[in-house]
Protein backbone atom coordinates (compact mmCIF):
# COMPACT_ATOMS: atom_id res chain seq x y z
CA UNK A 1 0.00 0.00 0.00
CA UNK A 2 1.36 3.68 -0.63
CA UNK A 3 1.24 6.40 1.06
CA UNK A 4 -1.56 9.32 1.16
CA UNK A 5 -2.54 10.67 -2.28
CA UNK A 6 -1.48 13.51 -3.88
CA UNK A 7 -4.63 14.59 -3.37
CA UNK A 8 -4.83 14.38 0.27
CA UNK A 9 -1.18 15.61 0.62
CA UNK A 10 -2.67 19.25 -0.86
CA UNK A 11 -5.79 18.90 1.06
CA UNK A 12 -3.90 18.88 4.51
CA UNK A 13 -1.23 21.31 3.28
CA UNK A 14 -0.93 24.41 5.54
CA UNK A 15 -2.38 21.98 8.92
CA UNK A 16 -0.13 20.65 11.56
CA UNK A 17 -0.86 19.46 15.03
CA UNK A 18 -0.10 21.75 18.16
CA UNK A 19 2.19 21.15 20.70
CA UNK A 20 0.52 20.13 24.00
CA UNK A 21 1.37 23.52 25.55
CA UNK A 22 -0.50 25.63 22.66
CA UNK A 23 -3.68 26.84 23.90
CA UNK A 24 -6.56 24.46 24.58
CA UNK A 25 -10.12 24.41 24.40
CA UNK A 26 -10.79 21.68 26.51
CA UNK A 27 -9.62 18.28 27.71
CA UNK A 28 -11.54 14.96 26.88
CA UNK A 29 -11.73 12.37 29.49
CA UNK A 30 -13.64 8.55 28.99
CA UNK A 31 -15.17 7.97 32.36
CA UNK A 32 -14.04 4.56 33.48
CA UNK A 33 -16.62 1.46 33.49
CA UNK A 34 -14.81 -1.69 32.03
CA UNK A 35 -13.97 -4.00 35.03
CA UNK A 36 -11.67 -6.04 33.06
CA UNK A 37 -8.98 -3.46 32.72
CA UNK A 38 -8.55 -2.99 36.45
CA UNK A 39 -9.06 -6.79 37.06
CA UNK A 40 -9.89 -6.79 40.80
CA UNK A 41 -9.04 -3.31 41.53
CA UNK A 42 -11.12 -1.32 40.03
CA UNK A 43 -13.03 0.29 43.17
CA UNK A 44 -10.86 3.01 43.58
CA UNK A 45 -10.13 4.26 39.75
CA UNK A 46 -13.78 6.44 39.19
CA UNK A 47 -12.34 8.45 42.38
CA UNK A 48 -8.79 8.79 40.91
CA UNK A 49 -10.63 9.86 38.04
CA UNK A 50 -12.56 12.64 39.59
CA UNK A 51 -9.57 13.95 41.38
CA UNK A 52 -7.89 14.47 37.49
CA UNK A 53 -10.73 15.96 36.45
CA UNK A 54 -10.95 18.27 39.08
CA UNK A 55 -7.35 18.94 39.04
CA UNK A 56 -7.58 19.86 35.20
CA UNK A 57 -10.75 21.86 35.88
CA UNK A 58 -8.73 24.05 37.77
CA UNK A 59 -7.04 24.89 34.44
CA UNK A 60 -9.54 24.43 31.48
CA UNK A 61 -12.53 22.78 30.82
CA UNK A 62 -13.14 19.22 30.80
CA UNK A 63 -15.30 17.24 28.50
CA UNK A 64 -15.92 13.44 29.89
CA UNK A 65 -17.72 11.18 27.62
CA UNK A 66 -20.45 8.77 29.50
CA UNK A 67 -22.25 5.98 28.54
CA UNK A 68 -25.80 7.30 29.96
CA UNK A 69 -26.94 10.20 32.02
CA UNK A 70 -26.87 7.62 35.17
CA UNK A 71 -22.92 7.56 34.83
CA UNK A 72 -22.58 11.17 34.36
CA UNK A 73 -25.01 11.79 37.79
CA UNK A 74 -22.51 9.34 39.60
CA UNK A 75 -19.02 10.90 38.13
CA UNK A 76 -20.47 14.56 38.83
CA UNK A 77 -21.21 13.31 42.74
CA UNK A 78 -17.76 12.23 42.91
CA UNK A 79 -15.97 15.36 41.11
CA UNK A 80 -18.19 17.70 43.60
CA UNK A 81 -16.28 15.44 46.57
CA UNK A 82 -12.66 14.95 44.28
CA UNK A 83 -9.48 17.33 46.04
CA UNK A 84 -9.04 20.15 43.55
CA UNK A 85 -5.12 22.38 43.39
CA UNK A 86 -8.08 25.38 43.92
CA UNK A 87 -9.03 26.38 47.88
CA UNK A 88 -12.26 26.56 46.05
CA UNK A 89 -12.39 23.11 45.33
CA UNK A 90 -13.79 21.28 41.54
CA UNK A 91 -14.70 23.57 39.40
CA UNK A 92 -17.81 22.15 38.29
CA UNK A 93 -19.17 25.07 35.90
CA UNK A 94 -16.28 23.50 33.63
CA UNK A 95 -17.34 20.34 33.42
CA UNK A 96 -19.18 19.15 30.42
CA UNK A 97 -20.61 15.62 30.15
CA UNK A 98 -21.38 14.07 27.23
CA UNK A 99 -23.27 10.41 26.01
CA UNK A 100 -20.62 9.56 23.48
CA UNK A 101 -20.80 5.50 24.57
CA UNK A 102 -17.31 4.05 24.68
CA UNK A 103 -15.54 0.21 25.42
CA UNK A 104 -12.77 1.62 28.14
CA UNK A 105 -11.22 5.07 28.84
CA UNK A 106 -7.87 5.09 27.10
CA UNK A 107 -9.05 7.92 24.87
CA UNK A 108 -5.68 9.31 24.17
CA UNK A 109 -5.34 6.54 22.25
CA UNK A 110 -8.90 5.87 20.46
CA UNK A 111 -9.41 10.07 20.65
CA UNK A 112 -9.45 12.59 17.96
CA UNK A 113 -6.22 13.96 16.81
CA UNK A 114 -6.72 17.67 16.15
CA UNK A 115 -4.44 19.71 13.29
CA UNK A 116 -5.05 23.39 12.76
CA UNK A 117 -4.74 25.47 9.86
CA UNK A 118 -1.39 27.32 10.16
CA UNK A 119 -2.00 31.44 9.84
CA UNK A 120 0.43 31.72 6.87
CA UNK A 121 -1.53 28.96 5.02
CA UNK A 122 -3.36 31.45 3.68
CA UNK A 123 -6.59 30.51 1.12
CA UNK A 124 -10.39 29.67 3.19
CA UNK A 125 -9.63 25.94 4.60
CA UNK A 126 -11.64 25.09 7.66
CA UNK A 127 -9.60 26.74 10.78
CA UNK A 128 -9.28 22.69 12.25
CA UNK A 129 -9.51 19.21 11.42
CA UNK A 130 -9.74 16.09 13.43
CA UNK A 131 -8.00 13.05 12.68
CA UNK A 132 -10.04 9.94 12.62
CA UNK A 133 -7.24 7.27 12.37
CA UNK A 134 -7.70 3.40 12.96
CA UNK A 135 -8.02 2.18 16.42
CA UNK A 136 -6.85 -2.06 17.02
CA UNK A 137 -6.67 -2.00 20.51
CA UNK A 138 -3.20 -1.74 20.21
CA UNK A 139 -2.34 -4.26 17.83
CA UNK A 140 -5.57 -6.33 18.27
CA UNK A 141 -5.27 -7.46 22.14
CA UNK A 142 -7.62 -7.05 23.63
CA UNK A 143 -11.66 -7.07 23.42
CA UNK A 144 -14.64 -5.03 21.73
CA UNK A 145 -13.15 -1.77 20.21
CA UNK A 146 -15.65 -0.87 18.21
CA UNK A 147 -17.16 1.78 19.95
CA UNK A 148 -13.81 3.50 21.25
CA UNK A 149 -12.80 3.52 17.20
CA UNK A 150 -16.37 5.56 16.51
CA UNK A 151 -15.25 8.69 19.25
CA UNK A 152 -13.21 11.01 16.96
CA UNK A 153 -15.94 11.28 14.53
CA UNK A 154 -18.76 11.59 17.23
CA UNK A 155 -16.85 14.77 18.57
CA UNK A 156 -15.94 16.25 15.45
CA UNK A 157 -19.34 15.79 14.71
CA UNK A 158 -20.68 17.17 18.09
CA UNK A 159 -18.41 20.14 17.89
CA UNK A 160 -18.58 20.95 14.18
CA UNK A 161 -15.25 19.72 12.88
CA UNK A 162 -14.65 18.01 9.84
CA UNK A 163 -13.08 14.71 10.17
CA UNK A 164 -10.25 12.70 8.07
CA UNK A 165 -9.62 9.09 7.65
CA UNK A 166 -5.96 8.42 7.43
CA UNK A 167 -6.73 5.14 7.26
CA UNK A 168 -3.92 3.71 8.74
CA UNK A 169 -3.64 2.46 12.65
CA UNK A 170 -2.41 5.08 15.24
CA UNK A 171 -2.78 5.91 18.76
CA UNK A 172 -1.98 9.36 20.10
CA UNK A 173 0.39 7.86 22.83
CA UNK A 174 2.52 6.95 20.26
CA UNK A 175 3.47 10.21 18.89
CA UNK A 176 4.42 13.47 20.24
CA UNK A 177 4.83 16.85 18.41
CA UNK A 178 6.66 20.10 19.60
CA UNK A 179 4.43 22.50 16.66
CA UNK A 180 7.76 23.45 15.11
CA UNK A 181 7.93 20.26 12.37
CA UNK A 182 9.05 17.30 14.57
CA UNK A 183 7.45 14.42 16.27
CA UNK A 184 8.96 11.86 18.37
CA UNK A 185 7.83 7.99 18.29
CA UNK A 186 8.92 4.40 18.65
CA UNK A 187 9.94 1.68 16.38
CA UNK A 188 9.10 -0.76 18.82
CA UNK A 189 5.71 0.74 18.70
CA UNK A 190 4.83 2.13 14.90
CA UNK A 191 6.84 -0.46 13.20
CA UNK A 192 4.93 -3.35 14.87
CA UNK A 193 3.46 -5.45 12.12
CA UNK A 194 0.45 -5.81 14.35
CA UNK A 195 -0.32 -2.27 13.55
CA UNK A 196 0.23 -1.88 10.23
CA UNK A 197 2.18 -4.69 8.49
CA UNK A 198 2.06 -3.48 4.70
CA UNK A 199 3.57 -0.09 5.46
CA UNK A 200 7.36 0.22 6.11
CA UNK A 201 9.11 2.91 7.41
CA UNK A 202 9.54 5.24 5.12
CA UNK A 203 5.45 5.22 4.43
CA UNK A 204 4.77 5.64 7.40
CA UNK A 205 7.04 8.62 7.85
CA UNK A 206 5.06 10.19 5.31
CA UNK A 207 1.89 9.31 6.58
CA UNK A 208 2.95 11.14 9.92
CA UNK A 209 4.32 14.38 7.39
CA UNK A 210 1.58 14.72 5.63
CA UNK A 211 -1.41 14.22 8.37
CA UNK A 212 0.59 15.70 11.36
CA UNK A 213 2.50 19.24 9.37
CA UNK A 214 5.57 17.57 10.37
CA UNK A 215 9.20 17.58 8.29
CA UNK A 216 11.28 15.78 10.92
CA UNK A 217 10.34 12.12 12.62
CA UNK A 218 12.77 11.35 15.29
CA UNK A 219 12.25 7.20 16.05
CA UNK A 220 13.37 5.84 19.23
CA UNK A 221 13.73 2.34 19.76
CA UNK A 222 11.91 0.22 22.54
CA UNK A 223 9.42 0.91 25.70
CA UNK A 224 9.72 0.27 29.18
CA UNK A 225 8.72 -3.32 30.76
CA UNK A 226 5.42 -4.08 31.38
CA UNK A 227 3.91 -1.35 28.26
CA UNK A 228 1.03 -2.93 26.53
CA UNK A 229 1.27 -0.97 23.91
CA UNK A 230 4.40 -1.71 22.60
CA UNK A 231 6.37 1.12 23.52
CA UNK A 232 4.11 4.42 23.57
CA UNK A 233 6.68 7.61 23.84
CA UNK A 234 4.51 8.92 26.27
CA UNK A 235 6.20 6.51 28.65
CA UNK A 236 9.36 7.32 27.24
CA UNK A 237 10.02 11.27 26.28
CA UNK A 238 8.23 14.58 25.64
CA UNK A 239 8.70 17.37 24.01
CA UNK A 240 8.81 20.60 26.75
CA UNK A 241 9.52 22.83 24.54
CA UNK A 242 10.16 23.48 20.67
CA UNK A 243 14.03 23.21 21.27
CA UNK A 244 13.72 20.50 23.95
CA UNK A 245 13.22 17.18 25.21
CA UNK A 246 12.74 15.43 28.68
CA UNK A 247 12.91 11.81 28.76
CA UNK A 248 12.88 9.35 31.79
CA UNK A 249 16.31 7.53 32.73
CA UNK A 250 17.00 4.02 34.92
CA UNK A 251 19.98 4.53 37.33
CA UNK A 252 20.19 1.34 38.28
CA UNK A 253 21.70 -1.07 36.21
CA UNK A 254 20.24 -4.34 37.36
CA UNK A 255 16.64 -2.94 36.21
CA UNK A 256 14.69 -4.28 33.38
CA UNK A 257 14.33 -0.99 32.06
CA UNK A 258 17.97 0.49 31.94
CA UNK A 259 19.22 -0.72 28.30
CA UNK A 260 16.32 0.34 26.65
CA UNK A 261 15.96 3.51 28.54
CA UNK A 262 20.24 4.39 28.07
CA UNK A 263 19.89 3.52 24.46
CA UNK A 264 17.00 5.98 23.66
CA UNK A 265 18.98 8.67 25.73
CA UNK A 266 21.87 8.39 23.63
CA UNK A 267 19.55 8.48 20.28
CA UNK A 268 18.28 11.66 21.92
CA UNK A 269 21.55 13.04 22.02
CA UNK A 270 22.25 12.62 18.54
CA UNK A 271 19.04 13.94 17.35
CA UNK A 272 18.71 17.51 15.17
CA UNK A 273 15.89 19.74 14.17
CA UNK A 274 14.77 20.39 10.68
CA UNK A 275 17.63 23.09 10.58
CA UNK A 276 20.43 21.32 11.88
CA UNK A 277 20.36 21.76 15.58
CA UNK A 278 20.77 19.21 18.68
CA UNK A 279 17.65 19.24 20.83
CA UNK A 280 18.27 20.16 24.69
CA UNK A 281 18.18 17.13 26.42
CA UNK A 282 16.53 16.86 30.14
CA UNK A 283 16.25 13.65 32.46
CA UNK A 284 13.58 12.74 34.38
CA UNK A 285 13.86 9.57 37.29
CA UNK A 286 11.83 6.48 37.22
CA UNK A 287 9.71 5.35 40.05
CA UNK A 288 10.92 2.04 41.89
CA UNK A 289 9.60 -1.05 39.68
CA UNK A 290 5.90 -1.40 40.73
CA UNK A 291 4.44 -5.15 40.48
CA UNK A 292 1.05 -6.31 40.95
CA UNK A 293 -0.22 -9.58 40.70
CA UNK A 294 3.04 -10.74 39.58
CA UNK A 295 3.31 -8.28 36.62
CA UNK A 296 5.97 -5.55 36.31
CA UNK A 297 3.65 -2.02 35.99
CA UNK A 298 4.68 0.68 32.92
CA UNK A 299 5.57 3.35 35.74
CA UNK A 300 6.77 6.59 34.36
CA UNK A 301 6.87 10.03 34.67
CA UNK A 302 6.90 10.94 31.33
CA UNK A 303 3.07 10.02 31.34
CA UNK A 304 2.51 13.76 32.42
CA UNK A 305 -0.57 15.91 30.92
CA UNK A 306 -0.06 19.45 30.12
CA UNK A 307 -2.85 21.93 30.27
CA UNK A 308 -3.62 25.65 30.25
CA UNK A 309 -1.62 26.87 33.23
CA UNK A 310 -0.86 23.40 34.71
CA UNK A 311 1.03 19.54 34.45
CA UNK A 312 -0.41 17.04 35.70
CA UNK A 313 1.56 14.51 36.72
CA UNK A 314 1.53 10.69 37.83
CA UNK A 315 2.69 10.53 41.24
CA UNK A 316 3.88 6.96 42.98
CA UNK A 317 4.56 7.81 46.53
CA UNK A 318 7.86 7.88 46.99
CA UNK A 319 10.94 9.69 46.54
CA UNK A 320 11.08 9.97 43.14
CA UNK A 321 8.04 12.28 43.61
CA UNK A 322 9.65 14.92 44.57
CA UNK A 323 12.26 15.38 42.22
CA UNK A 324 10.02 14.66 39.29
CA UNK A 325 7.89 17.22 40.68
CA UNK A 326 10.49 19.87 40.89
CA UNK A 327 11.80 18.80 37.58
CA UNK A 328 8.42 19.57 36.09
CA UNK A 329 8.01 22.60 37.74
CA UNK A 330 11.50 23.95 36.28
CA UNK A 331 10.64 23.06 32.57
CA UNK A 332 7.16 24.53 32.74
CA UNK A 333 7.93 27.67 34.54
CA UNK A 334 4.19 29.75 34.98
CA UNK A 335 2.69 26.55 35.27
CA UNK A 336 1.39 24.78 38.22
CA UNK A 337 2.52 21.12 38.81
CA UNK A 338 -0.18 19.13 40.31
CA UNK A 339 0.54 15.51 40.98
CA UNK A 340 -2.27 12.50 40.49
CA UNK A 341 -2.10 9.02 42.71
CA UNK A 342 -1.46 6.58 39.90
CA UNK A 343 -0.56 3.44 41.58
CA UNK A 344 -3.77 2.10 41.00
CA UNK A 345 -4.48 3.84 37.76
CA UNK A 346 -1.17 2.25 36.56
CA UNK A 347 -2.70 -1.46 36.97
CA UNK A 348 -4.62 -0.55 34.17
CA UNK A 349 -1.38 -0.31 32.67
CA UNK A 350 -1.75 3.07 31.83
CA UNK A 351 -1.75 6.90 33.80
CA UNK A 352 -2.60 10.50 33.24
CA UNK A 353 -1.10 11.03 29.46
CA UNK A 354 -2.99 7.88 28.33
CA UNK A 355 -6.45 8.91 29.75
CA UNK A 356 -6.26 12.53 28.65
CA UNK A 357 -6.34 14.12 24.93
CA UNK A 358 -6.55 17.66 23.92
CA UNK A 359 -8.62 20.02 22.13
CA UNK A 360 -5.97 22.52 20.97
CA UNK A 361 -7.86 25.76 20.34
CA UNK A 362 -8.59 26.24 16.87
CA UNK A 363 -6.20 29.07 14.89
CA UNK A 364 -2.92 28.37 17.00
CA UNK A 365 -1.02 25.91 14.72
Amino acid sequence: MAGPSIEEARRLSGYRMPAEWARHAATYLAWPHNLDTWPGKFAPIPGIFARMAAAIAAFEPVRILVNDDQMASAARRLIERAPAPDAGGARLDRIEFAVVPTNDAWIRDYGPIFVNRAPAAGGDGAAQIALDWRFNSWGEKYGRHDLDDLVPRRLAERHGCAAIEPGIVLEGGSIDVNGAGAVLTTESCLLNPNRNPHLGRAEIEEYLRVYLGVATVLWLGDGIAGDDTDGHIDDLARFVAADAIVTVVERDPADANFRALDDNLKRLRSMRDRAGRPFRIETLPMPPALHYDGARLPASYANFYIANGGVIMPTFDCAADAEAIATLARLFPGRRVVGVPAIDLVWGLGAVHCLTQQHPAPGRA
